[in-house]
């Protein structure tokens, strides 16, 4: 691993890291920075939770994402990252991020199917009935979703906050190496694992990939603000991100749509049945064209872009 002082240098044919083309950390400062950087990052979480408690989709979103970028920074902005403290809270946030998730996911997939029954001349009573039951859904979400924010621990997560931004961070080069341990670990995972599923459809596995570009994009933002400096080198990692997201969000659809078909055909009601089935292959169709639009973007190229724009050796092209 090479240090701050000749990383601007290393080869990336070598194999070793650079440090992306801009500022490097600074040494004396990296403490003090690390803790305003974690209290922002507090304040930006704690900011979105009272609108998320009435429901507000927007704010729910905000808060998912929030928590998410916290859950990034710890890693690399506390000084014992492996703590009881440290751990109990990136639990805590990933506990709130998923609480928050399920009403979020039925935010999506109303407007989803919104936006497919748009494209009907003249919505159909079992249309109507449908979209009814899943906005029925929702709204049962969001109750339950509230209750059970409410739940969690959330003044223990404040204080547990409190205490590690008190602390401060680590040295400069503790940051860099545990930057670029988490890049070219989760880096090599996303390159291997989208060079295995090639142009297959796997919702699922790609919906996991899809996590770790997230996680890497994440971490690149708060390398950034480190050093205050825009790299750019988020880029790939987000636009793997957005293409996967969109063809997770009709894949749950689908899903929704086939259950209720399924149920609806045990009941004996055969014509919101079929329109559920039907509705439920418009949505697969359109995940099929995410998907296309997946393929073409060659994510296994994105990957690649993603890591030498952070100063890592390409990994090695397919034959």
């Amino acid at each position: 691993m090479p240090s701050l002082a000749n990383a601007q240098s290393a080869s990336a044919t070598t194999g070793e890291f650079q440090v992306p083309a801009g500022p490097t950390l600074q040494m004396g400062r990296q403490r003090q920075l690390a803790r305003t950087l974690l209290k922002r990052k507090t304040n930006e979480l704690f900011r979105h939770l009272p609108s998320a408690l009435t429901g507000d989709e927007e704010a729910i979103h905000q808060l998912r994402v929030a928590s998410r970028r916290l859950r990034a920074a710890i890693p690399l902005l506390v000084e014992k990252p492996q703590g009881r403290r440290a751990t109990r809270v990136r639990k805590l946030l990933q506990l709130l991020t998923r609480t928050a998730g399920s009403s979020r996911d039925l935010d999506v997939m109303l407007t989803t199917l919104d936006h497919q029954l748009k494209t009907s001349a003249a919505r159909t009573t079992e249309e109507g009935l449908l979209r009814r039951r899943l906005a029925s859904a929702r709204r049962r979400g969001k109750a339950k979703m509230v209750s059970s924010l409410l739940d969690l621990k959330i003044s223990s997560l404040r204080n547990d906050l409190a205490v590690l931004i008190a602390r401060g961070g680590p040295p400069a080069t503790v940051t860099y190496e545990r930057f670029s341990a988490l890049v070219e670990r989760d880096g090599q995972a996303l390159y291997e694992g989208f060079l295995a599923v090639g142009a297959r459809l796997d919702a699922k596995l790609l919906h996991g990939l899809r996590r770790q570009a997230r996680r890497v994009r994440y971490a690149v933002e708060v390398f950034d603000q480190v050093r205050h400096y825009e790299s750019k080198a988020s880029a790939p990692w987000k636009e793997l991100q957005e293409l996967i997201g969109a063809l997770h969000d009709h894949h749950v659809l689908a899903e929704w749509l086939e259950k209720q078909g399924q149920s609806d055909q045990k009941r004996g009601n055969a014509d919101l049945a079929a329109e559920a089935m039907a509705q439920a292959d418009r949505a697969r169709t359109s995940m099929h064209q995410c998907h296309g639009q997946f393929v073409a973007a060659a994510p296994v190229t994105l990957v690649i872009q993603g890591l030498t724009a952070l100063g890592f050796r390409s990994p090695a092209k397919p034959v």
